[in-house]
C-alpha cells in the first residue's frame, strides 16, 4: 500500500436534523436510504448504496461548532457543501420530495446533459436530484 493509498479515507456523510425519526422517514421514502443501525438514540446509520449517511438529531439553537457563534437552525439555509443524488426516475423522486415535506426549488431540464433539481429537505438542508441523461 502506498502512502497516498493509506491516506485515502472512507467517506461518510453526516446530516443534522431536528427529528431523527422524521429524517430517516424522509430520506427513506424519497431516496430509498435504509436504516442499518441506531448506535444511540440520537444517531442513525443509513445505507445509500454507495455511501453511508450518519444522521444526527440535534436541537435547533444548539451550537454548530465550538469554533463558531452560529447556532444550528432548520429553516432553509445555504452551505457550499451539499449532496447530489443521481436517480433513475427523476419525476418520481421530485414528486416524493414534495409529498414528504421537502421542496423542489429549481428545475433545470434542458440546460445540460442531465436534468437537475435543486431541493431542500424538511430541515432546510439543500441537495440536488440529478436524473438520467436527456436523449
Amino acid at each position: 500500500m502506498t502512502r497516498a493509498d493509506s491516506r485515502r479515507p472512507s467517506v461518510h456523510v453526516s446530516i443534522d436534523v431536528a427529528s431523527l425519526d422524521e429524517g430517516v422517514r424522509f430520506y427513506g421514502r424519497v431516496l430509498g436510504l435504509v436504516e442499518r443501525a441506531r448506535p444511540f438514540p440520537s444517531m442513525a446509520i443509513l445505507d445509500a448504496g454507495n455511501v453511508t449517511v450518519c444522521m444526527h438529531e440535534k436541537a435547533a439553537g444548539t451550537p454548530s461548532s465550538p469554533a463558531s457563534a452560529e447556532a444550528r437552525r432548520y429553516e432553509r439555509h445555504w452551505t457550499p457543501v451539499h449532496l447530489d443524488f443521481h436517480v433513475a426516475d427523476f419525476e418520481e423522486v421530485l414528486e416524493d420530495v414534495r409529498a414528504e415535506g421537502g421542496a423542489v426549488e429549481t428545475e433545470l431540464r434542458t440546460s445540460g446533459p442531465k436534468p437537475v433539481a435543486f431541493c431542500a429537505d424538511p430541515f432546510g438542508n439543500g441537495f440536488c436530484v440529478i436524473g438520467e441523461p436527456v436523449s
